[in-house]
């Protein structure tokens, strides 16, 4: 039994042997035909690598702060006069899971719209909207693909071309949404598409990409996004303390006009009675003195919530530290060595799978299909 397994495991193997070499075999009398189709990819791989367009990438690198509040003696501070300036950022609602988000939204989209644009070389200088409406090459195959497209646009834009006018009006003030132009649309996603956000969830640090076809522009709205984002992030985290700290600084004026009125009628009484000692004066300086006290101690009071609403505007200032600034990319891709070696390599093995196993495997069951039609 052991001797015939043993003949059984050497048949085996020899006939994987013989299996590899015959597929070695097949490849070698195919070797014309694989030396074509290398030929054949190294043009293909020619004509694609001088289509593609190369694009280059800026990333700008953002460590957000930590969940605690910095400013902890401020709060110790507040407490002791009497106030409550609330517990810090740990309960805020905007968190850094939420930036890829306000990036890809289309109020930020269209505030991108018009930021100044300049290529490298100094042939474009235009707005963003105009550079991705105007300025962007794409491959030759990518006109073909889109040509259906572009026809069923123009032939809709025959028929309604004073309404698309009409609802290209961007608005933003009667009313909760923005209506946009097809031609709007359609910039609004290649933007998105060439913008990315990635936030890592354990340190919250954050990377902002930018692709375009000009590496200056790349940076120039690698910076700009982020310094957008900052803003947003900004407005959004400092509203309710910078209406708190415009609500106390009218209250401080009002206190110290009233305050500064107080005393300069206290003085002029006090003055004006120097020798008067009836019990009538006395009276209404006593009480001149009165209004002038509770008017400081309101003043004193306004003085002190003032000072206490702008450190809360301090407080509430985020911290996005930028670790890493947008450089102007040097390289771009993909690079037109890469695309011909794949396309070349991609074209020589289909030709080497095709004439060591595919060939056969294909004419013989392309046989048995011919005889099972005939029969």
């Amino acid at each position: 039994m052991v001797e015939k397994k043993d003949k059984q495991h050497i048949e085996e193997e020899d006939e994987m042997q013989i299996d590899w070499l015959g597929m070695m075999k097949n490849a070698w009398e195919g070797r014309k035909f694989i030396l074509k189709c290398c030929i054949v990819g190294i043009f293909v791989g020619l004509i694609a690598a001088f289509s593609i367009p190369r694009e280059y990438s800026s990333s700008v690198d953002l460590a957000s702060e930590s969940g605690t509040s910095g400013a902890g003696g401020l709060s110790s501070l507040a407490a002791m006069a009497g106030i409550n300036i609330g517990s810090g950022r740990n309960s805020e609602a905007l968190t850094p899971e939420l930036y890829p988000n306000i990036v890809s939204s289309t109020p930020f989209k269209l505030e991108l719209f018009d930021i100044q644009v300049k290529s490298l070389d100094g042939d474009i200088n235009t707005t963003l909207y105009d550079y991705l409406d105007e300025h962007q090459k794409g491959a030759w195959w990518n006109y073909i693909i889109t040509a259906p497209k572009i026809a069923v646009g123009l032939i809709r834009s025959l028929w309604a071309e004073d309404k698309s006018e009409q609802m290209g009006s961007l608005n933003r003030g009667n009313g909760n949404f923005i209506s946009l132009t097809d031609g709007q649309r359609d910039i609004a996603k290649t933007l998105e598409s060439r913008i990315d956000v990635y936030v890592d969830a354990k340190t919250s640090y954050t990377t902002i990409t930018v692709k375009m076809q000009d590496p200056l522009i790349a940076a120039t709205v690698a910076d700009t996004v982020t310094k957008f984002l900052q803003k947003y992030i900004t407005d959004y985290r400092t509203n309710k303390a910078k209406k708190d700290l415009l609500f106390s600084q009218e209250i401080y004026d009002g206190a110290k006009k009233d305050y500064e009125a107080k005393q300069a009628a206290y003085a002029a009484f006090a003055d004006a009675n120097q020798n008067l000692i009836t019990q009538r004066s006395r009276t209404e300086l006593e009480r001149l003195q009165n209004d002038r006290n509770l008017a400081m101690q309101v003043y004193t009071q306004s003085a002190q919530q003032l000072q206490l609403a702008q450190a809360k505007v301090q407080e509430e200032t985020p911290v996005l530290t930028v670790v890493q600034p947008a450089v102007v990319p040097l390289q771009g891709s993909p690079s037109k060595l890469k695309v011909l070696i794949i396309v070349t390599f991609l074209f020589g093995a289909f030709a080497v799978a095709w004439e060591a196993i595919g060939k056969e495997y294909f004419w013989k069951y392309w046989n048995l299909l011919r005889e099972e039609l005939r029969n």
